[in-house]
């Protein structure tokens, strides 16, 4: 298992285009790849549109990705440079 924080610095937070495109990404993966909100505690699955909104990430909320299988290594090497970009 591999975890990383980032803060969120998307002016909306994590809001339905960017979390379409990030459940995209994370369903290339075999691992399984969870985000927690810091804020409210709430976790959801980044593979799941309706997950991944309800941890109702804003602008500046840290979050932290947890990643746990058998590809978690790439996994979690491109998740990374995917949140500097995207979110």
């Amino acid at each position: 298992m591999k975890t990383f924080e980032y803060v969120i610095t998307n002016p909306v937070g994590i809001h339905a285009r960017p979390a379409g495109n990030l459940v995209k990404f994370a369903k290339t993966f075999e691992s399984e790849i969870s985000i927690t909100n810091h804020r409210n505690s709430k976790t959801g699955d980044a593979k799941k549109l309706f997950s991944l909104l309800s941890i109702a990430a804003m602008s500046q909320d840290t979050v932290t990705v947890t990643v746990e299988g058998p590809d978690e290594d790439t996994a979690f090497d491109a998740l990374q440079e995917h949140f500097a970009v995207e979110l």
